[in-house]
């Protein structure tokens, strides 16, 4: 057992101007993610699934609060020997004060542990999705809990991966990670254009399944137990025009469903309907549909 009050080259900042916090700090911003190919990781739980998916772990920011609580604890031994691990394998490991730590903490997530790591988008060409399982399809995304989510779900549901086309946001957001509980490092994730995406389902004979307020059958009339692509588009806009025109000069086989709304609201939350649909094809693959 390690003795995590001295961890093996672990330093120590007090300052809250020294330039590797305020780097860090600076995760929280698109462009600096994009910049970099880095992002900021909230949280040990996340911070492990990234380890175990074998993510790149660059840097770890911890407090002397969250040492001294681990050390008095039944954690003592799992923190220290996981911290010296990371520095065996090469990540930087800081101790922060507490004041230098508030500046790359987030709000009420602040657990006391933050890391830097390498992740960023994927091309399609390089996904590895399952080719035997659904997929889910998401365009136009807007809101990062909402895109991880549905990626929690995907995991959850054992699906074959996430495609997002068009989206506005990106896997590596603070606040998709966070909400997928660390999901996306062994999800299968791609970023595309519509019309690559369309290309790639076509390519992979993947039918499409699109989620719209005027589906032609309802959500659990259509066969999903296969390896359809499970199409959704965004809270305001819906589908773009494209993935129509695709199925009208039959470049694409499209079936159009539907979830019932019996209230005032014409329209579910992007990731609520994206696990409708993927627990609708769990119930279809166990039942034998």
């Amino acid at each position: 057992m390690t003795d995590i009050t001295g961890i093996a080259g672990m330093e120590t900042i007090t300052s809250a101007a020294n330039q590797r916090v305020k780097q860090a700090a600076a995760l929280r911003d698109a462009d600096a993610r994009r910049a970099t190919g880095l992002t900021i990781v909230d949280g040990r739980r996340e911070l492990s699934r990234a380890a175990a998916a074998g993510t790149e772990i660059v840097e770890v920011f911890v407090t002397a609060s969250t040492l001294t609580t681990a050390a008095t604890s039944a954690d003592s031994a799992t923190m220290a020997d996981w911290l010296a691990r990371l520095t065996g394998s090469g990540t930087r490991v800081a101790l922060l004060s507490d004041r230098a730590f508030e500046r790359i903490a987030f709000g009420g997530r602040n657990e006391g542990l933050v890391g830097i790591i390498r992740f960023g988008p994927w091309p399609l060409a390089q996904a590895a999705f399952a080719a035997d399982r659904p997929v889910l399809v998401i365009e136009g995304v807007e809101k990062p809990g909402n895109l991880g989510a549905i990626v929690r779900t995907a995991d959850a549901a054992g699906l074959g991966g996430v495609l997002v086309c068009d989206g506005r946001t990106d896997f590596a957001n603070p606040a998709v990670i966070r909400a997928s509980l660390g999901t996306v490092f062994s999800m299968p994730l791609a970023c595309a254009a519509t019309e690559e995406a369309i290309a790639w389902c076509r390519s992979q004979g993947r039918p499409v399944v699109a989620a719209t307020p005027e589906g032609r059958r309802l959500w659990h009339e259509t066969d999903l137990r296969g390896n359809a692509a499970l199409l959704l588009g965004s809270e305001a806009h819906g589908l773009s025009t494209a993935w129509t025109a695709a199925a009208s000069d039959g470049r694409l086989a499209v079936e159009t469903v539907r979830l019932p709304m019996h209230g005032v609201a014409d329209s579910l939350n992007l990731s609520v309907t994206a696990a409708v649909l993927a627990y609708e094809a769990v119930r279809q693959r166990e039942a034998g549909r």
